[in-house]
């Protein structure tokens, strides 16, 4: 017989004609030592044994050879809210939930450890350089924590003085952070706020270019206001009037030629960089508000993620109408997406799950 306990144990017992047990051996899992690790849950299904912890780890023992070490599998349990893709290594995706869970994911073997933070607080916005990450929650804080391989090294925050509703970074120049609150941007350099400008209009998204030359920021109004960075000041250069919804979400494509933009009036669109013209509209395919978009790694390909639970793929040289739709990709909607290469998507959602798919051209 198998039993687990909320002591973090599980044991095997030698059950004997008259009805007693002896036990035969004391399971223990690695774990935090917290609370999360308490067993509230056990299966024997041929040679596997399985546990099950209040944190959602499943441990998958061998029966045969009790002495070796278990298959542990876990995920989150909240939604999950943001993906990044780690440049250097496009295979490893790293996924963040608000209740403050950081979770690495090698595609094609799946879970690949939790990232422990010394200061386990709720993420809101999460973002990822080489060799960084960057983090907010809901206590105003920006973090910036280094990281080595699994694990997460010293962070430093520093408070903006009011609640961050976007983070973009800057991967050519990572030291350069824009922070989105409700009235405008503050830049970060590295954990020094080198400016907080208020732009006079209600702030729901924004984005750094790569290079760190060019800000977009887009307001409830629908509008998309593209400044310059001179220093440590926004210039306006432009104001883009297409959306008719407040903008959701904002990214450049890979190349720095284009960027694609989504509403929670349930439109994208993808407008080149230089001429700042349309170049692919009438991307009206959701039935609600788009939360999240990515572009492919060749610039191809633009995937969006919406409350509707679909994913959406359009291909820039080609109609709207003629779109990959993923139905049902997450219950409760999609929240976060990223490629890893031309044909692999990585979708996140409400119901906690990290999904990858593969594309495959019409």
């Amino acid at each position: 017989v198998l039993t687990v306990s909320a002591d973090k144990t599980a044991k095997v017992w030698d059950i004997s004609e008259d009805g007693s047990g002896k036990l035969k051996k004391t399971l223990t899992c690695s774990g935090s030592g917290g609370v999360d690790d308490m067993l509230v849950g056990c299966l024997w299904q041929n040679d596997h044994l399985v546990t099950v912890s209040l944190g959602g780890t499943i441990n998958i023992f061998s029966a045969s050879n009790l002495e070796k070490s278990p298959l542990q599998l876990s995920g989150h349990m909240k939604n999950i809210t943001s993906l990044a893709v780690l440049k250097s290594d496009p295979k490893c995706i790293l996924s963040s939930s608000y209740d403050g869970l950081i979770v690495k994911w090698v595609q094609g073997l799946g879970y690949s450890g939790k990232l422990q933070r010394k200061e386990n607080s709720q993420i809101k916005c999460f973002a990822a350089a080489e060799e960084e990450i960057v983090t907010s929650g809901f206590d105003n804080k920006i973090w910036r924590i280094s990281l080595h391989g699994d694990q997460c090294g010293d962070g430093d925050s520093v408070d903006i003085g009011s609640q961050p509703k976007d983070l973009s970074l800057a991967p050519l120049s990572p030291e350069l952070a824009l922070v989105t609150t409700d009235s405008g941007v503050v830049m970060l350099r590295c954990t020094k706020v080198v400016s907080t400008i208020n732009l006079g209009f209600a702030v729901t998204a924004s984005v750094v270019a790569p290079d760190g030359s060019e800000a977009i920021v887009g307001g409830q109004d629908g509008k998309l206001h593209v400044f310059c960075i001179v220093g440590d000041t926004l210039k306006e250069e432009a104001v883009l009037e297409k959306h008719r919804g407040a903008i959701t979400v904002i990214r450049y494509s890979p190349d720095f030629s284009m960027f694609a933009s989504g509403d929670a009036n349930r439109e994208a669109i993808v407008w080149d960089r230089v001429s700042r013209e349309v170049k692919l509209k009438n991307m009206l395919y959701h039935t609600a508000r788009i939360n999240c978009l990515a572009w492919s790694p060749n610039n191809s390909m633009v995937a969006t993620g919406s409350l509707d639970t679909c994913v959406i793929i359009y291909e820039v040289d080609k109609p709207a109408s003629s779109r990959m739709t993923i139905k049902g990709a997450h219950l409760g909607g999609v929240y976060a997406l990223a490629f890893t290469d031309e044909h692999s998507v990585v979708s996140s959602g409400e119901d906690a799950c990290v999904r990858v798919w593969k594309l495959t051209p019409q």
